[in-house]
């Protein structure tokens, strides 16, 4: 390295695990123009080193790739979770309670988080909270973000009086009168009434993006696949004023009743963006939730509910994806039921040889031991998200286990059999839905819980491949992120603790020391 090129970040005195065959060690990395320049041993930053060099001592701190959450919601997410944070309640009179003293935003009650199991086996229905509500519109998004309790004043406000027909499986749940509940669920019911709520101005919500890309950056994430549009003018205008500490990768929905027009915009929006994000995928989603009752599943759940594709015509999703094929578009598509993974994995295998590592699918809490092996013959990535076993309990009384039943319950999140038949295994948080905290996601897929529990996790490696490698490999840059090798980017992650060998609960709470994103150090610990 000469002078002239001399870098402009040097790391060293780590222990660092690069994930690169040809250097799986080190103690230092140079990094220069957002790259890395140079891989090496103490005794080479001397000559690396140039007039202009940064140098950060880690002093033994473990440096890897920089870890990337494969499936999240940062913009999005900022109108998800707006308002009181209900994940911490446990049960219906906790809700109540909640409800009561609830700041109002612009006199709505609104609220995020809401775990379906603290209706404690009930319908979700607005009776069971409007007494506490004081008249307030509220609308409260149950955790799982395909569904929402709003109440009766906030249904007049939207002017929803009755059961609505949509493009796609949704449904304003109503009782046997044709009154609405206050259930609603999937993407267009809840849009009737969002449409009609306070939102935050333009300041504010810029704001709370770079508050929360900072908190993300802070827990080690270098990067994260967003699985949806986002808001091109406000991440546009923040990358343009300050370095974002997150890399944003945006795949924008494709949903039931497209036409060519709306598939030729998505191709279009391909490659847009600018620094440290872009545009690059589409997002589809083949059902719903287990909890919802809109998992596509092969049998009906306890309720004689899930038997129905979120396409109401499962081949239009499929021309859907052979034309963003044709077009060089990366597909990812969300399919937590069994019927519904193995229709994607179908419709991949109909795209010919050339589809191998140009598609995944999102979620798959529940699948049986015939479809596994196809992943890897397809080249289709599974990108799962470990944290999620936290909303079931082992001892299956949770909504989720008991809307499968034991059998289907049983194939809880098969992180450790995906990656035995061989494939690419991305792990990710799906934030808003579970902390984004990525330690928490690289502990947890270690040590999974509620229904997945009785499982073996993944291994220390392997889980931090799930957050670096193989979430590469998932979006099509193996050649350029997930090792640090030279000629990859600079994204890099320090840590207090080995996240390999240390223990899954000493992992949640590993001191982060540094991030690095493009070159940029966005985040020092203590």
């Amino acid at each position: 390295m000469t002078a002239t090129a001399a870098p402009d970040l040097i790391l060293t005195g780590a222990e660092v695990r690069t994930l690169d065959p040809a250097r799986p060690c080190a103690t230092a990395v140079a990094v220069r123009d957002g790259v890395i320049a140079a891989v090496g041993d103490e005794r080479d930053v001397r000559d690396w080193r140039g007039p202009g060099t940064e140098v950060v001592a880690l002093d033994g701190a473990h440096l890897v790739p920089g870890l990337v959450d494969a499936h999240s919601h940062p913009v999005w997410g900022l109108d998800m979770a707006t308002g009181a944070d209900l994940s911490g309640v446990r049960d219906l009179a906790g809700l109540r309670a909640a409800l009561t003293g609830a700041e109002r935003i612009d006199g709505w009650v609104i609220g995020f988080g809401l775990d379906h199991n603290a209706f404690e086996g009930r319908p979700v229905d607005r009776a069971l909270v409007e007494d506490v509500l004081g008249g307030a519109p509220a609308f409260l998004r149950l955790y799982d973000g395909h569904s929402a309790l709003v109440g009766g004043a906030a249904l007049a406000a939207a002017g929803v009086t009755g059961a609505r027909t949509f493009a796609q499986r949704a449904q304003v749940v109503c009782d046997p009168e044709g009154r609405p509940t206050g259930h609603l669920v999937e993407h267009a019911a809840m849009q009737l009434v969002e449409r009609a709520m306070p939102r935050p101005s333009y300041a504010a919500r810029r704001a709370r993006l770079v508050e929360l890309l900072a908190a993300m950056a802070a827990t080690g994430l270098t990067g994260a696949h967003v699985m949806d549009a986002g808001d091109a003018e406000l991440v546009g205008a923040v990358a343009e004023e300050t370095v974002l500490p997150l890399r944003l990768r945006f795949a924008p929905w494709c949903m039931p009743g497209v036409d060519e027009a709306g598939l030729a915009e998505l191709v279009a929006a391909q490659g847009r963006g600018g620094r440290h994000w872009t545009v690059d995928g589409v997002k589809f989603f083949m059902d719903g939730t287990v909890e919802g009752g809109t998992a596509w599943l092969e049998h009906a759940d306890c309720h004689g509910q899930g038997t129905e594709a979120f396409w109401p015509d499962p081949e239009a999703y499929a021309a859907a994806v052979r034309h963003l094929h044709a077009a060089g578009v990366r597909t990812a598509t969300h399919a937590i039921g069994d019927a519904a993974v193995r229709n994607v994995l179908d419709v991949v295998a109909g795209l010919g040889p050339g589809a191998a590592g140009r598609h995944r699918i999102e979620h798959i809490e529940t699948a049986p031991d015939a479809l596994l092996p196809r992943f890897a013959e397809l080249g289709v990535a599974a990108s799962m998200q470990p944290p999620h076993t936290a909303y079931t309990r082992a001892d299956g009384t949770d909504e989720w286990s008991r809307r499968l039943g034991a059998d289907r319950a049983d194939r809880a999140w098969r992180l450790r059999d995906l990656r035995d038949a061989g494939a690419t295994v991305a792990l990710g948080s799906d934030w808003p839905i579970a902390p984004y905290d990525i330690r928490s996601v690289l502990a947890t897929a270690r040590a999974p819980r509620g229904a997945a529990s009785a499982s073996a996790g993944l291994t220390g490696l392997e889980a931090l491949e799930g957050c670096t490698s193989h979430a590469a490999r998932a979006a099509g840059e193996a050649a350029v992120a997930g090792r640090i090798a030279v000629g990859h980017r600079a994204d890099l992650t320090a840590l207090a603790l080995d996240p390999v060998t240390a223990p899954p609960d000493e992992l949640t709470e590993a001191p982060v020391r540094l991030t690095v994103t493009g070159g940029h150090v966005v985040h020092r610990g203590e």
